[in-house]
């Protein structure tokens, strides 16, 4: 008895019987994260390097005003502040997408918030509020994210196009094979979504019946199975893309031309 009544109490914070190194995937969740995030918003707020002949760095596409040729609406007006940089602009959609995942939702809570560390080891917490309530009722906007990640897909698709059309004309560089496998990673991750695959087929808890739909939600599912993978996976290719591409700009390294 004494042993189920220990069983059942609330265990305190980082308390566990697990001997396993529990703790593994959580730190280096952090590290990973923490990186990223800090890499991102110093390139964000630099805002120089971010494009490299016909390459663009998919953080900052699409490049909405701005000092390179990729700008879609031409250099900064007198109303932006000094401090603009055209990632300001547009990361907000990829990066609520992202954040918002079902997949990196698990991930965070545990790395940094602690919510919980790992299965059977003591919360920081003695209730359980959901995502019902402020903040974390925002998660519910991850389906709307969905529609301008894959909105992303295209313009990205577009940028990879368009990293083909050197000034001596049509090419290929190592910068357009990067940029296509980031493309091909990120499509992966996102057309693997829950909320995707809950959008095809199990919104009426009905599996579809025509050849199509069955298709896209075999498909979708396909992805679905691997979503964490496509999710680092496609972390690490966004990044090593926009470091490539700033290489390259700051005549560090040398593009090489394959065709």
């Amino acid at each position: 008895m004494a042993d189920a009544a220990v069983g059942r109490r609330h265990r305190t914070f980082l308390e566990t019987r697990r001997i396993d190194k529990w703790w593994g995937p959580q730190l280096a969740t952090f590290l990973v994260f923490t990186f990223f995030l800090i890499y991102v918003h110093v390139v964000m707020f630099y805002g120089a390097h971010y494009w490299h002949g016909p390459y663009l760095s998919p953080f900052f596409s699409p490049e909405l005003w701005g000092n390179s040729p990729h700008a879609l609406f031409g250099p900064p007006p007198g109303w932006l502040p000094s401090w603009y940089s055209p990632a300001m602009a547009i990361l907000i959609f990829p990066a609520g997408f992202r954040f918002s995942c079902y997949y990196y939702r698990g991930a965070y809570y545990k790395a940094f918030w602690g919510d919980p560390p790992g299965c059977a080891v003591g919360e920081p917490r003695t209730s359980y509020r959901g995502e019902q309530k402020f903040p974390l009722i925002l998660q519910n906007v991850h389906r709307f994210f969905l529609y301008a990640a894959l909105v992303f897909i295209g313009l990205l698709s577009w940028d990879v196009w368009n990293a083909t059309q050197f000034a001596d004309g049509f090419g290929i560089g190592v910068g357009t094979v990067i940029m296509a496998v980031n493309v091909g990673l990120i499509a992966s991750y996102t057309l693997g979504c829950h909320s995707l695959r809950h959008l095809i087929g199990g919104k009426k808890d009905v599996l579809p019946k025509g050849a199509v739909g069955r298709a896209c939600y075999q498909s979708c599912t396909a992805l679905n199975k691997r979503h964490a993978l496509w999710a680092w996976l496609s972390l690490f290719s966004v990044m090593g893309t926009d470091v490539y591409i700033r290489l390259c700009s700051m005549g560090i390294i040398t593009d090489l031309r394959i065709i």
